[in-house]
């Protein structure tokens, strides 16, 4: 048995990644960061230390306190959370000022790097996951008109493009047109946003970065997704097969397919 250190974000992702950490029987140390992790994963982690984005010695710390070597990060932490007023410890500090950029990538991979310094690897956020990646072809819903591929084949291109540039991964499309690029501010806004710009009957694509660290910031969808397809009027959702997460599988297909909606892997 071992200890796997879980650095939960919001949302079910964590959730589900510290269920397979048991059921593989194996310990799960989490690290719930305050400003974002759901209180109820105390009911399914080992321990769980609710500690501040900010305070990244204290991180360091609880992980090595349970001789954790290993590390999965999982759930979403809001990009805007690196430009608001969290107090930061001098290590948290001495990390930001060191970056190049403020791009996801850069981020990331630093952090990653400090694990490292202190014994820890980051593990794939898919490794205990890999039966919810999304398949090729119509997942769920009604297949798509021959001028809806083409809306398909036109945005896996531009998405393609932001994604290797670490703006986003999400891209919305209508007729040829883009109607909306995913930013800081996530999928589900880009889609809202779109939708005031151009109203219903659009398509949502998303897809992985060029060379995807699969260790964060995979691209994942869920229920609030296909909550905000509905309520936005999205005629269908294309999505990366192979690298694209379907948390809670079954009761997204099940909802989708009673709201109409179209899920697609490309």
């Amino acid at each position: 048995m071992e200890n796997i250190g879980l650095i939960a974000g919001n949302n079910r992702f964590p959730f589900l990644v510290a269920e397979e950490i048991k059921r593989n029987g194996n310990r799960v140390i989490c690290i719930a960061l305050k400003e974002e992790a759901d209180p109820d994963l105390e009911n399914v982690c080992d321990k769980v230390f609710r500690i501040s984005i900010g305070k990244f010695q204290r991180i360091i710390d609880a992980l090595k306190s349970e001789n954790v070597k290993n590390v999965i990060t999982a759930g979403q932490v809001k990009h805007v959370k690196i430009y608001s007023a969290i107090s930061m410890d001098f290590r948290a500090i001495k990390v930001m000022g060191s970056l190049i950029n403020k791009k996801t990538d850069t981020i990331l991979k630093t952090i990653s790097n400090e694990f490292e310094k202190d014994g820890m690897h980051l593990m794939s956020s898919c490794i205990y996951l890999k039966h919810l990646l999304s398949p090729k072809g119509l997942i769920v819903g009604k297949k798509l008109s021959s001028n809806e591929n083409k809306d398909v084949d036109f945005g896996y291109k531009i998405a393609k493009g932001i994604a290797g540039f670490d703006i986003g991964q999400t891209v919305v499309v209508k007729d040829k047109s883009v109607l909306a690029v995913e930013s800081v501010e996530g999928t589900d806004e880009c889609i809202r946003r779109a939708y005031n710009l151009g109203g219903e009957n659009s398509i949502v694509v998303k897809v992985a970065k060029p060379n995807q660290d699969f260790r964060f910031d995979v691209p994942v969808i869920g229920l609030q997704t296909i909550d905000t397809l509905i309520q936005n009027k999205v005629r269908a959702m294309a999505i990366e097969a192979g690298v694209t997460l379907i948390l809670d599988k079954n009761e997204v297909i099940k909802r989708a397919k009673e709201e109409k909606v179209t899920i697609f892997g490309i």
